[in-house]
């Protein structure tokens, strides 16, 4: 019996940007076209470029740039605020540039175009060097002055014939045109990949994102996904949904503050657990997340904070009121603060700037204070919907969060919790508590997956020694906060002291009733004592007279005797 056929494994070129192998399963198609399309700005030429560079770096793949619309030193000053030295590589022979001026009018008058003379210089290009990857940019200036579409898609195809049989891995950049992909609307067709990038401005908040149209011969994700450009080249993130396959784990992380782990069993939160601490504005929230902070420095963990309201230098200062300093452990290294409105990206953009600070400062904790104002750049669907991907990364990455959410008192169905209250772990809620003129802090646990945990209510007391829980503290009227229960504790402990003092009055005056009671049994003691001798007194004189007596008898007797003898002899 004859053994199946093996399947063709499309080999694959890794692009080195980060995502993108991820969503492509590998890269970029090994020794065939592909077709990097978008408007003006949306990154063609950086991607491209970013393949070159980084293949040739990382992986020791030659590379050759042809450009038609910018000289090699226009170029090689571009890309060098990025980290990218290309005379450096072109030293080490593993890039040539070779600008081609192409002549619009030259081809306009005589109505003939060869692509002969771009194929001799681009094989010299590449057998100088060995290249393996090859970058066009752009094909409408190669094509521009062209206007037969029979001659154009020869042409085309002849292109991306010739690069085929060459057998380099090939991106051409293309833009977009008038509905549809590339201005010709040609090259998609005969391109073995083609990838698009767009960038939108809604509501003047800016956000880049990469599809992947088309990919012959290979499984590829289809959504959108966000990337961001800044000085270490493009970062693309490639989660778009939660896949609920992580790891969990049983350890406890402390909360930073001992009596709300008490209050979750003694032993805090789960790590790469979620925790949500939502409250009114003023409760403490910001608090909270610092001390859980805190807590994870002090175990020699990282902690990474994302904060949307105050700047790093703002946060220490505020916490040191409070006995928290923050500053000592980003000295350390241990601590980081990234700081930035969210009106500076969109909230695709964010999601990918966090992914990207996750990966590279690879923290235990993170904390995100608050998403609350996240909603002022997307509806509430929208931050649920990228928070939810937070929370799936982040737990992917065994990293234990805490986000802090804004709520306020006429919202009774506590929206502004962005709707994740269900999808996180933990639910810690602070609340304000009016009272006899004053406002305190209240604290429930509304939640905690997994563990026992208390039901009551807990005083949140925040002071310049640092924050606390007060017990339950129950009066006539219920529960007592504030002035009202050290009022009430006042009268306690002056209650207890007259009762000890009335107490000790009591036992005095007992005691001198003792005293005066013993000594009248002393006395009476006395009195009998001495009825009893003159008593006993008596009785012995009685028995001595007796005696006397007897005796006294008993010599009368023999003198009467003797008497009568003496009278018989005579």
């Amino acid at each position: 019996m004859a053994s199946p056929k093996k399947k063709n494994i499309l080999t694959k070129a890794l692009t080195g940007i980060s995502g993108f192998d991820e969503i492509t399963q590998g890269g970029l198609p090994a020794g065939r076209p592909t077709l990097i399309c978008g408007s003006a700005g949306a990154g063609k030429t950086l991607f491209s470029i970013e393949f070159i560079v980084r293949g040739a770096v990382q992986l020791g793949e030659p590379g050759v740039i042809i450009t038609f619309e910018e000289k090699a030193e226009d170029l090689e000053s571009n890309v060098s605020s990025l980290g990218f030295d290309l005379k450096k590589l072109q030293r080490d022979n593993l890039l040539r540039i070779d600008y081609v001026h192409i002549d619009r009018s030259e081809i306009e008058e005589t109505g003939e175009y060869d692509l002969s003379g771009l194929f001799i210089r681009l094989d010299h290009a590449i057998n100088q060097i060995g290249a393996k990857r090859v970058m066009l940019d752009t094909i409408e200036n190669l094509f521009g002055g062209l206007g037969n579409n029979g001659i154009l898609r020869a042409e085309l195809r002849r292109l991306f014939g010739w690069l085929k049989e060459k057998g380099v891995t090939a991106i051409i950049t293309g833009e977009t045109g008038e509905g549809q992909l590339t201005r010709h609307g040609l090259e998609e067709y005969v391109s073995d990949c083609v990838i698009f990038l767009d960038h939108r401005v809604i509501n003047q908040i800016s956000t880049r994102l990469l599809r992947v149209v088309k990919y012959r011969g290979s499984l590829h994700g289809t959504n959108e996904y966000p990337f961001l450009i800044d000085e270490e080249g493009i970062s693309v993130l490639p989660v778009t949904s939660l896949l609920m396959d992580a790891q969990i784990s049983s350890q406890r992380v402390s909360s930073g503050i001992p009596a709300l782990d008490r209050m979750l069993g003694g032993k805090g939160f789960y790590r790469a657990g979620s925790i949500l601490v939502s409250g009114t504005p003023g409760t403490g929230k910001t608090s909270i997340a610092a001390a859980f902070a805190k807590a994870t420095c002090e175990r020699k963990e990282r902690c990474l904070y994302f904060a949307f309201e105050e700047s790093a230098p703002q946060i220490v200062r505020n916490l040191q009121s409070i006995n928290i300093d923050l500053g000592s452990y980003i000295e350390k290294g241990l601590l980081q603060i990234h700081s930035s409105r969210p009106t500076s990206h969109g909230l695709e953009m964010h999601l990918v700037v966090m992914h990207k600070l996750v990966k590279k400062f690879k923290p235990r904790t993170v904390v995100i204070d608050p998403i609350t104002n996240l909603s002022t750049i997307g509806s509430m669907q929208e931050v649920k919907s990228m928070l939810t991907r937070l929370i799936d990364f982040l737990q992917g990455e065994g990293i234990t969060v805490m986000f802090t959410a804004l709520v306020f008192e006429n919202q009774t169905n506590l929206q502004t919790d962005e709707g994740i209250s269900s999808l996180v772990d933990a639910w810690i809620l602070v609340k304000d508590i009016e009272a006899n003129g004053e406002r305190n802090r209240g604290l429930y646990i509304m939640k905690s997956r997994g563990m026992k945990h208390s039901n009551q209510v807990r005083e949140f007391v925040i002071t310049d020694s640092g924050i606390d829980l007060i017990d339950v503290y129950l009066g006539a009227d219920g529960v007592l906060v504030g002035s009202a229960r050290e009022a009430q504790q006042l009268n306690e402990v002056t209650g207890i002291e007259l009762r000890s003092h009335a107490l000790g009055r009591k036992d005095r005056e007992v005691d001198r009733k003792r005293l005066v009671l013993e000594a009248k049994i002393a006395s009476l003691r006395e009195e009998f004592e001495s009825v009893q001798d003159e008593l006993n007194k008596s009785f012995l004189e009685e028995d001595l007279k007796k005696e006397i007596m007897e005796k006294n008898r008993v010599a009368i007797t023999q003198s009467r005797n003797t008497k009568s003898t003496g009278n018989a002899k005579k």
